[in-house]
């Protein structure tokens, strides 16, 4: 299984948005969680640190970290942005994930 987490240049370009307002240095933390609809969940928010241990994803001015713990969670996941009739959200593709819920922040393995 491939351990890399990939982010789509949608969710890039939407990262880096959000992050031009935040302090300089800010970056996107994204984390695995128990709870949700169907047993864990994503977590996002903006930090202005990093962990020694972070994973450390950069892509065209975004700066994207998650920790070792959620990455095994997320092998092989991309992170995209997706903007439909429903509303825009980050969303993760996760090929490690059994079920999800209509949110797309909530998951099984």
């Amino acid at each position: 299984m491939d351990m890399n987490v990939t982010v789509s240049e949608r969710a890039a370009r939407r990262i880096g948005e959000i992050l031009k307002s935040e302090p300089e240095g800010s970056m996107l933390r994204v984390s695995v969680e128990g709870g949700g609809c169907s047993g864990f969940q994503y977590k996002f928010g903006v930090e202005s640190a990093k962990a020694d241990d972070d994973i450390v994803i950069a892509r065209e001015g975004a700066v994207v970290l998650i920790d070792p713990v959620s990455v095994n969670y997320m092998a092989g996941s991309e992170i995209d942005f997706v903007d439909d009739l429903i509303g825009a959200s980050f969303k993760v593709k996760n090929p490690k994930a059994t079920a999800s819920c209509g949110c797309g922040t909530s998951f099984a393995l």
